[in-house]
């Protein structure tokens, strides 16, 4: 009896064919299942046509992959020009050979006339549509129209069977649209079960506000996505927004980047954030959030970089005209090409659709920093959890792309909540600096503090600073009795301590003058002393060369003397006896 083990190695994956449209391949791992039908269902307006034409056109131009589509509803001028605007060139993709356009006109007044109606016809004409340019990929738009003139249900799920088989048979990687039914995802209720991979498109309209989603319903032999993804239908196609990264195995970087705030980069160790990162700058209004944005804009565009700013509140020519009061010229770096502001109302777009602006000026522009200023206002646009989703995959997306993203938030100082963001990123940024209101008697001051920075130590204290002519300064801390002190009271304090330093320097002084006084009166003692010492010496040297002077005669007398004594003697021994 054999033993069944799970193999060490991964087994074969199932093969795919890549669609092409931006996000789809990533909720499918790879894209549709190759050689097998995949069912695109949703109501009306919600793109079903235009996801099947953008897969055959992607496969033409990325994949070389020819195409045929099959309408039964629209003519092949109809869909010309229907996606001409999207940059679909169907006409000479057709002139090519790599697309073919096949109009089938089914009506139902004829069908119940003859009584007869079946699938050979179009298997022939498909089968030749295919073999005549080679094609990998199929269109049927759409399914509802073909199965129209079945009256007869049994007949009906035979034929949609039978289509299916053909399908797979024939190997090339199929799209069909169908439209939603009643409580099922097709109106027949069959299709979404014989087919291999089912994608549900909805188009729904909450506070005002259209939003469109997609849903990998199934995906036989293939894991997927399993979560509704904003979609949305641009002039350049169809752009699906899933998380980018759900593993967060993007690199990082140790390159410290300077804030554009001197005194800011002082209160991290490293002297700035790391490049790459995400930073949040949250404050009530009038803490100078935008002014700390602008200097970290400019900073980057100094070190020669581009910069992408986002400004939802203030038009491009008020946002600079603001910056230049405060010592930040941004015009120069527009000039350069260096910086592109990029100006709207929230309110102007949804969510998705300003994501996907982000991502395609970012992929335009290739700017190494971004600014969103503020990100609160897209509460504006749709509710806080789907405000949350969506700046979730914006700061993935740019983890992922290593650009530095910093954003600004506006908070409620109600019930003392200055730490907390309504959109709930906090803990999703790599840095937080808190700018707030530090109100004292008569006047309001601003204070800036970090709240975490990932990766490097940070000083604790809360700075205050001023915006000047010349951008933001950041005083030194003054510390009172009662703590830090700010405004008036630093101003206080400082003459205080002027003052108390000029006393002390006024008493050292004294004391400096008692001490020469008390020098110059040692000084002088010590010259009396020594002039007293110098008299004695010499009167004690005056004495001892008397004494010395009468030894010496003493001496000589006494020679004299004994002399003498012995002269006399000598002439008293020579005379005779």
């Amino acid at each position: 009896m054999h033993e069944y083990k799970l193999a060490p190695t991964a087994l074969p994956q199932l093969p795919k064919a890549p669609s092409g449209i931006e996000g789809l391949d990533e909720i499918t791992e790879g894209g549709l299942p190759l050689g097998r039908p995949t069912l695109v269902c949703g109501s009306a307006g919600c793109g079903k046509t235009l996801l099947g034409i953008e897969f055959l056109v992607r496969g033409v131009i990325d994949y070389d992959e020819p195409g045929v589509l099959m309408t039964f509803e629209e003519t092949a001028a109809e869909l010309t020009a229907n996606v001409a605007s999207l940059g679909f060139d169907l006409a000479a993709m057709q002139a090519d050979k790599k697309l073919r356009i096949d109009h089938v006109h089914v009506e139902r007044s004829e069908i119940e006339e003859t009584g007869e109606f079946d699938l050979e016809g179009l298997f022939i004409r498909l089968g030749y549509a295919i073999d005549s340019i080679g094609a990998k990929r199929v269109l049927l738009d759409t399914i509802e129209a073909l199965f129209a003139g079945f009256p007869n249900e049994a007949v009906l799920r035979s034929e949609i069977r039978r289509l299916f088989r053909w399908l797979k048979d024939k190997g090339v990687t199929t799209v069909i649209t169908a439209e939603r039914g009643e409580g099922t995802l097709t109106r027949q209720g069959l299709e979404e079960y014989v087919s291999d991979c089912v994608i549900l498109l909805d188009n729904r309209v909450i506070d005002q506000i259209t939003t469109r989603r997609l849903r990998i319903v199934k995906y036989r032999g293939s894991t997927h996505g399993t979560n509704e993804y904003p979609y949305l239908i641009t002039e350049d196609g169809i752009s699906v927004l899933p998380v980018t990264s759900l593993k967060l195995e993007h690199t990082v970087s140790d390159e410290i980047i300077s804030s554009g705030v001197p005194g800011l980069d002082e209160m991290f160790t490293r002297r700035g954030w790391y490049r790459g990162s995400s930073i949040l700058i949250t404050g009530t209004a009038g803490t100078a959030k935008t002014t700390l944005a602008a200097s970290f804009a400019l900073e980057a565009c100094r070190r020669g970089e581009r910069c992408l700013y986002f400004a939802f509140e203030e038009s491009p020519a008020q946002l600079i005209r603001n910056m230049r009061t405060v010592g930040l010229d941004l015009q120069p770096c527009l000039d350069q090409g260096l910086l592109l502001i990029e100006a709207s109302r929230p309110t102007l777009n949804g969510l998705e659709r300003h994501l996907v602006t982000v991502h395609k000026l970012i992929k335009e522009f290739q700017p190494q920093a971004v600014v969103i200023d503020p990100i609160s206002n897209l509460v504006s646009v749709g509710s806080i959890s789907e405000v949350r989703s969506m700046l979730t995959r914006l700061i993935d997306f740019l983890k992922v792309s290593n650009i530095t993203a910093l954003f600004t938030a506006l908070i409620s100082g109600r019930d003392g909540r200055l730490e907390m963001t309504e959109e709930g990123i906090s803990s999703l940024v790599d840095t937080w600096v808190s700018v707030r209101d530090l109100e004292g008697i008569g006047e309001r001051n601003r204070g800036l503090s970090i709240l975490k920075a990932r990766g490097m130590a940070h000083s604790n204290q809360v700075r205050e600073f001023l915006v000047t002519a010349e951008g933001v300064q950041l005083l030194d801390v003054v510390i009172g009795p009662l703590g830090i002190i700010t405004g008036a009271g630093r101003h206080v304090q400082r003459l205080h301590e002027q003052a108390t330093l000029t006393a002390q320097q006024q008493a050292a002084a004294r004391k400096d003058r008692e001490l020469e006084r008390k020098r110059r009166v040692l000084e002088a003692t010590i010259d009396n002393l020594r002039t007293e010492f110098e008299s004695v010496e010499e009167e004690l040297r005056q004495v001892h060369s008397e004494e010395l002077a009468r030894q010496q005669a003493t001496d000589q007398a006494r020679s004299s003397a004994a002399n003498n004594l012995t002269t006399r003697l000598s002439g008293a021994g020579e005379r005779p006896a």
